[in-house]
């Protein structure tokens, strides 16, 4: 599948009539307290993302009106008034055409077998997704760029094809007639991490399978955990021939579920090529996989809507499954399988619904705005901190880089309440705090909080809703000798 069906779907929620969030606080719950512990932490957070893979980023790159064009970027990556989304998942492509939704190769011959010289071919697009790209790296920020390819070009697999699995020629238990072609694949991957380079965009994170378990009728390539290690050790070497593996991580396995998964990193261990990975990625999970890379609801008809019945496609379902990741499993990155799709297949495998023709109407789930809940004020490189207490109300805590902290409290009833949020173990002085909310009639919108003597932070937490309350980093002391000196550093973001 290009994506998985095997959802992580939160269970019906309890039914239960919200009160509105204007009524006095009378009427609504006790007030409850969340203790944040800064000396306790956990995982650290890479971000939160989407893919514009198999031509979907086309939806916004080759789009007419450039009001809506801006609209939809503003809406996945402002982090004022969008989603704030930090990864991007982009396909490299494998097929030797652009039909239909393909994903075009920049190799799409064979140039007479592996050793011979490639003929590659960029035709400056990326199937839509490098102008995207540039968009989110020099407008928006976006700092982890992931290329993935779900298949190397068919002539370099033991059947000929990019479709329908077949294997890497050259990897363990192959006996291609055309040769061993692990180094020309590498080299690939390591030219298209160039082709960006050149535009401006550094790619951050490599991949060179998806579902290597399954064997359908587009881009697949098909590999155990043997055979990918295999690879790894000639990716990892021609990375570092290219000096590149300073900027570009390698992940690996793209598997449909994290039972596969366990098995591929197993076997990727006993061959002693772990430590070449930067990250494992899979696609659902029942253990701990670093990124959940692609995750959405296949089976539910299409819903914008927050909460309804607690159905997959829901809002606040996916606010609790985001939660589930970081908080249950210590997942340090979570991707949503297509940012935007055209209408059909009327599915919720999208976040963002986008008419191919004009005038470019567009719909955005409310599962865009659970993510906003969390990427806006969880960035890239937080510590996740240890969080207690609360009725009613589940908790994540999250020490951002530059000092700044993120509270996300989910409500689990149907009830508001008031909630207290206190920071200890070396918060400093806070004096001052902002809150935001999810539910069925706000995305990601201010309310009003209070700040006591104490430092605590007090604000209402809306029925079924999530709410983020950020406080700002304290302000540096003062130099003691009145001045400040400013150096100089250098950032590589990985």
């Amino acid at each position: 599948m290009r994506t998985t069906d095997l959802i992580a779907a939160a269970g019906t929620l309890p039914l239960a009539t919200a009160l509105p969030s204007w009524l006095p606080l009378g009427r609504r719950q006790a007030g409850s307290a969340i203790t944040v512990d800064l000396t306790k932490t956990y995982q650290t957070i890479d971000g939160f993302g989407a893919s514009f893979a198999f031509q979907r980023a086309n939806l916004i790159t080759n789009m007419a009106d450039k009001t809506k064009q801006r609209a939809l970027l503003d809406l996945l990556f402002n982090t004022t008034t969008g989603a704030g989304l930090t990864i991007i998942r982009n396909g490299i492509g494998s097929s030797p055409d652009s039909s239909s939704d393909h994903m075009n190769s920049f190799a799409p011959r064979d140039p007479g077998g592996p050793a011979a010289a490639p003929q590659y071919a960029w035709d400056g697009k990326d199937s839509g997704q490098l102008w995207l790209s540039q968009e989110a790296y020099n407008t928006y920020g976006v700092r982890q760029i992931y290329g993935d390819a779900w298949s190397a070009p068919g002539y370099m697999k033991s059947n000929g094809n990019e479709n329908n699995g077949g294997t890497l020629c050259g990897v363990a238990g192959t006996n291609c007639r055309t040769g061993d072609w692990r180094q020309a694949f590498a080299d690939y991957l390591v030219q298209y991490v160039r082709f960006y380079a050149e535009a401006g965009v550094p790619v951050t994170r490599l991949g060179f399978l998806n579902e290597p378990e399954f064997s359908p009728g587009y881009a697949s390539m098909n590999s155990n955990g043997a055979q990918a290690a295999d690879f790894i050790k000639v990716l990892h070497a021609t990375l570092e021939a290219a000096n590149l593996t300073s900027q570009v991580g390698i992940g690996c396995c793209e598997s449909e579920g994290w039972g596969n998964q366990v098995n591929m990193v197993n076997n990727i261990k006993s061959a002693g090529a772990e430590d070449m990975l930067a990250m494992v990625t899979s696609h659902t999970y029942t253990g701990v996989p670093v990124w959940l890379s692609e995750q959405c609801d296949l089976q539910g008809q299409w819903t914008s809507t927050w909460y309804q019945y607690g159905g997959a496609g829901e809002g606040l379902t996916w606010a609790n499954n985001i939660y589930s990741a970081l908080v249950s499993y210590n997942v340090s990155g979570y991707l949503y399988w297509e940012a935007v799709q055209w209408p059909s297949p009327t599915t919720n495998e999208k976040l963002i619904r986008v008419d191919q023709q004009a005038p470019y109407n567009y719909e955005v789930a409310k599962r865009l705005w659970a993510f906003a809940n969390w990427s806006r004020f969880v960035r890239p490189g937080a510590l996740r901190v240890a969080s207690s207490g609360g009725s009613g109300v589940k908790s994540a805590a999250f020490k951002n880089v530059d000092g700044s902290i993120a509270v996300v409290v989910i409500s689990t009833g149907g009830s508001a309440s008031t909630v207290s949020v206190k920071v200890t173990g070396g918060a400093g002085n806070v004096t001052t705090a902002t809150g935001w909310v999810t539910d069925q009639t706000h995305n990601c919108e201010s309310i009003n909080v209070t700040v006591a003597a104490d430092g605590s932070v007090s604000g209402s937490v809306a029925a079924r809703s999530i709410t983020t309350f950020h406080i700002p980093a304290p302000p540096p002391p003062p130099a003691a000798n009145g001045s400040i000196e400013v150096g100089k550093r250098g950032w590589r973001y990985a």
